[in-house]
């Protein structure tokens, strides 16, 4: 087996050095940032990207790199990187990015495009064909809540603590074209429910079609898009690691498992409720067991492929590290202590940030 190379794709916030609220700095960073630092929907974020790579140390070097260039420019235009899914504290009212498809996503969608200030960790896989694509994103959906747990890290939002570990993937939701949905079946299935979505607005085009699993329109890829981007890097190469493993573990079994969409975003909702700190489905068992015992079960699903991709002993040994010191939601809420200082959690949000590229 040859093993596939993968992507990542970062979003993270801009926020004033001093307060640690959103500050709408990204267009002087672009000026001053190298290719790979783009500009998102709000002015108070930006995105790193990786080149393709069959190696988690590659992968993580690149993200380094990158994240270190998107820092010292953020510096030299006044701003801090916060590598973080949610506004902690907030800040000012959220400012479009001045480009017409922002615009028109805005108009189209309105609170929901202007509430959307979230940061995700996309993973793209490399496949062999669109074929293969489809057979994966119909495999691997109810795999797909213990990677949400696993990276689960927005329990704040706006000043708030939302009761959730992944405040990030309830706000996602609110797009029409987000979350799980049915078997595509085939290519042709999976191009008629886009073309559909788009002609009726629910997208404004294959690029704003923002499924859990989605066919790269420009890359020969499938695109896994459910975690909330992840502070630490050894959580982001783990997710990247247990994603691409499930990609491979699914292009080889013949047809999905029959999951009503209803219980798969049932499951998901367990996860982002509750993160690692609770209880998860088994996407096996189909019950409610210890987050442990469902991890146990994922990681047993994918034992050929992590062997052969020589990810083994990474996922297990990360796996167990979340499982001991508890998602980055639970770090987050102990941080924050009692009474709650949100900014005290927005300094451990900045060390950690500048941790994970410092050595770069």
């Amino acid at each position: 087996m040859t093993t596939r190379r993968i992507g990542v794709e970062e979003e993270m916030l801009l926020v004033d050095p001093a307060t640690g609220h959103l500050t709408a700095a990204s267009a002087r960073v672009v000026e001053t940032a190298d290719d790979d630092v783009e500009q998102e929907l709000f002015l108070q974020q930006l995105e790193i990207q990786t080149d393709p790579t069959d190696d988690l140390d590659d992968l993580r070097g690149q993200l380094r790199s990158a994240r270190r260039r998107a820092a010292l420019a953020a510096e030299r235009a006044g701003a801090a990187l916060l590598v973080s899914p949610t506004p902690v504290l907030g800040g000012d009212p959220h400012d479009v990015t001045p480009k017409a498809r922002y615009d028109h996503m805005i108009s189209a969608f309105g609170a929901v495009g202007r509430q959307a200030i979230t940061c995700g960790m996309h993973v793209h896989v490399e496949v062999a064909d669109d074929v293969e694509a489809v057979r994966i994103a119909d495999a691997v959906r109810p795999w797909l809540p213990l990677v949400v747990a696993l990276s689960a890290g927005s329990p704040f939002d706006h000043g708030a603590d939302t009761g959730l570990a992944s405040w990030r993937e309830q706000v996602w939701d609110a797009w029409p074209s987000a979350g799980p949905g049915e078997p595509f079946g085939d290519v042709r299935g999976y191009r008629e429910v886009v073309e559909r979505l788009v002609s009726t607005g629910a997208a404004i085009d294959a690029h704003g079609v923002y499924f859990d699993v989605r066919l790269a329109e420009d890359l020969p890829t499938v695109e896994l898009r459910v975690a909330d981007v992840c502070t630490d890097l050894d959580d982001t190469v783990l997710v990247a690691a247990l994603l691409r493993a499930l990609a491979e573990t699914a292009s080889h079994e013949s047809e999905p498992a029959a999951w009503r969409v209803e219980l798969l975003r049932a499951a998901r909702w367990r996860a982002r409720r509750d993160g690692l700190e609770g209880h998860l489905v088994d996407p096996l068992s189909r019950q409610l067991v210890p987050a442990a015992d469902a991890l146990a079960t994922m990681l047993d699903h994918l034992d050929a492929a992590l062997r052969e991709s020589g990810d083994r002993e990474l996922a297990h040994d990360g796996v167990q590290r979340l499982l001991t010191l508890g998602s980055n939601a639970a770090r987050l809420r102990h941080v924050a202590g009692e009474p709650v200082d949100l900014d005290a959690v927005v300094r451990d949000l900045r060390t950690r940030t500048d941790a994970s590229w410092q050595d770069a």
